[in-house]
């Protein structure tokens, strides 16, 4: 793996991750927040100021949905990228949100700032070597089966097209424990220090699928001294349309906030 262009022998510096005044790997630590789910106009605006309030710089919010039932909300679709696009001008938060195919990747680079490319897309190869062809920073998450060098390859692809503004995330891998929804592999996070130059966050949102660890996962990478976060937040965690379980609340994000950043 010493030959690949995300391995760090290949590349004196730390990759920076830049997006307006947001950057990765620069020794900050970046809270991405936001709901699972683009829910509608009104939502998406209350949690928008809140990230401002306690100044936040980046929100998340799913607008085409991949899940595990096909009975389950699937996401407003191109009607949630555009209120998540028009909500983020507003308040000038930088947008991330996660891609579904190819198909949707001209109104991705238009519109979201920021494109995640899912669990279940990481061996899409297709739509990893067309990212690598665009000049918009990427976050990878982790496969739910796949190794840390899986990963890196996935990466690779990207930086083989000439764009190397990607950002890995660990959201976590199955594993035979069912208490939480995976396994956030915390060790995977320090292996990558020492085998690649890009930024690394994590997902503790997905990564547990219990909201009462999501903080103390958020404070423990804080420590760690990655470069971020990404999780989920929802004025009412129990009425939400997608994975509530795993999001914390308002009050409870406040209080992350002023804890880990406003000492």
């Amino acid at each position: 793996m010493t030959n690949l262009k995300v391995h760090k022998n290949n590349k004196k510096d730390k990759t920076l991750v830049k997006v307006r005044d947001v950057t990765f790997n620069d020794g900050s630590f970046n809270l991405i927040a936001g709901p699972c789910s683009v829910e509608s106009y009104e939502m998406l605006d209350e949690i928008a100021s809140l990230i401002v309030k306690n100044g936040g710089k980046l929100l998340r919010a799913g607008t085409y949905k991949l899940r595990t039932s096909p009975y389950t909300f699937q996401g407003l679709g191109q009607e949630g990228i555009e209120i998540l696009h028009k909500v983020g001008k507003k308040y000038n938060l930088v947008t991330v949100s996660e891609i579904p195919s190819l198909c949707e990747l001209d109104l991705f680079i238009e519109k979201v700032d920021i494109i995640q490319v899912g669990t279940r897309n990481m061996e899409n190869y297709a739509l990893l070597e067309a990212l690598g062809k665009t000049n918009k920073p990427i976050i990878l998450k982790r496969g739910q089966q796949a190794t840390i060098e899986e990963w890196l390859l996935a990466a690779e692809y990207i930086l083989k097209g000439g764009n190397d503004q990607v950002i890995l995330c660990e959201r976590g891998i199955r594993t035979f424990e069912t208490y939480t929804r995976n396994t956030l592999d915390l060790s995977a996070v320090l292996a990558l220090r020492d085998l690649t130059h890009l930024p690394v966050i994590i997902d503790p949102s997905h990564g547990t699928g219990r909201s009462e660890m999501v903080s103390s996962f958020v404070e423990i990478a804080h420590f760690m001294k990655t470069d971020g976060a990404i999780i989920e937040v929802h004025k009412e965690p129990e009425n939400a349309l997608s994975d509530g379980f795993q999001a914390i609340d308002f009050k409870e994000y406040e209080r992350l906030v002023n804890k880990t950043w406003k000492k």
